[in-house]
């Protein structure tokens, strides 16, 4: 697509970038206690049959997930307009999402502005080689990174290793306030969920709280994966790289069924976020319609995003994404490798969700 400048755009989204309070409360209202409705039902419903539980288990992830949106827009100021009351909330919904608020925003606002700069990657986005520094990298690395980017690890594996493990550490050389958020995140969720296992017996917290953590962490890895993940994305060195082609082709629109994109509140319009983060998560949508040229972004729909399963390797050369398989013919014979810059070949910090 032809890209608008970055001033064309930002004047036709900007009357969306303003939070409306009653809006704001309305989506608490019609999230948490739903939630904390369901998750209460998936518990009493141990006692009649498992599978029953499952559904309530399902159910309750799918509003796990739109939590995390709103936690998602108090770290961009988007939510609220008190920056107060976004830290209060964002830092309370941490807890119910496992994330701590002043890291994930840190590590997610590195996201946001190296997006698809293939220079900076390593902060707050998932671990991607370039055919070139695939084939560079020794056997062990090649490797690693196989076993990384296998959907198993990725969705499987991925909800505890980030959810459970990751972000429970600060980062070398965080700031007092991030380290200190961080810890009382943590001191808040072992209270909660020592205080649940104590009230209901650790067996049937876990029955009903490991797979809404796990359902619901594997959904928000596999949003974050395919919006900036598919077949003509954008990716470009520092020189050639442009913010708004990396908000509007480097992001996907993901057009989900309307139930589907109530409970993932909206992220689908992963190009009007990453062009404004400020517009909040119930005006993506408006925005999107009104703003021509936004709605010429890349459009995926659920079976489309299938296919990104397949997606390894980004081929600089063709401009897409390739499997591992299709390496030896991408030019009708074996590529030469060119000696990978040390900053590109590093897993990251902080992988990201949503």
């Amino acid at each position: 697509m032809t890209t608008p400048n970055h001033a064309q755009l930002k004047k036709g989204v900007a009357p969306y970038e303003k939070s409306n309070t009653k809006s704001s409360i309305r989506q608490l209202v019609n999230t948490l206690p739903p939630f904390f409705i369901l998750w209460t039902a998936a518990y009493l419903s141990l006692s009649v049959s498992y599978w029953l539980t499952l559904l309530f288990v399902i159910l309750a992830s799918g509003f796990v997930v739109r939590t995390f949106i709103i936690f998602h827009d108090c770290c961009h100021q988007s939510f609220f307009k008190s920056r107060k009351a976004n830290e209060i909330l964002g830092t309370i919904t941490g807890v119910l999402t496992l994330f701590p608020y002043h890291q994930w925003k840190h590590s997610h606002s590195i996201h946001h502005s190296t997006s698809s700069n293939l220079d900076k990657r390593g902060i707050g986005d998932m671990w991607l080689y370039t055919v070139d520094e695939y084939l560079a990298a020794p056997l062990w690395k090649r490797i690693y990174y196989r076993i990384y980017r296998s959907p198993f690890v990725m969705f499987g594996i991925g909800p505890i290793a980030i959810f459970l493990v990751e972000y429970r550490f600060n980062v070398k050389g965080a700031r007092r306030a991030e380290r200190i958020n961080t810890w009382i995140t943590n001191a808040a969720i072992i209270t909660l969920y020592g205080l649940l296992s104590w009230a209901l017996g650790w067996q049937n917290f876990l029955l009903v709280q490991a797979p809404i953590f796990w359902l619901s962490g594997a959904v928000g890895i596999w949003l974050f994966y395919v919006q900036h993940q598919f077949e003509d994305s954008y990716f470009e060195n520092e020189g050639e790289w442009s913010y708004v082609k990396a908000a509007v082709e480097g992001s996907s629109f993901y057009k989900l069924p309307k139930i589907m994109q109530w409970l993932t509140g909206n992220i689908g319009y992963h190009h009007v976020h990453h062009l404004s983060p400020r517009v909040p998560n119930y005006n993506l949508e408006e925005a999107h319609n009104a703003v021509p040229p936004l709605q010429h972004a890349t459009t995926i729909t659920f079976a489309d995003s299938l296919k990104a399963l397949r997606f390894r390797l980004w081929d600089e050369r063709n401009k897409t994404f390739v499997s591992f398989k299709q390496i030896k013919h991408l030019h009708g014979k074996p590529i030469e490798p060119i000696t990978a810059k040390s900053n590109k070949a590093e897993p990251p910090v902080n992988g990201e969700v949503a």
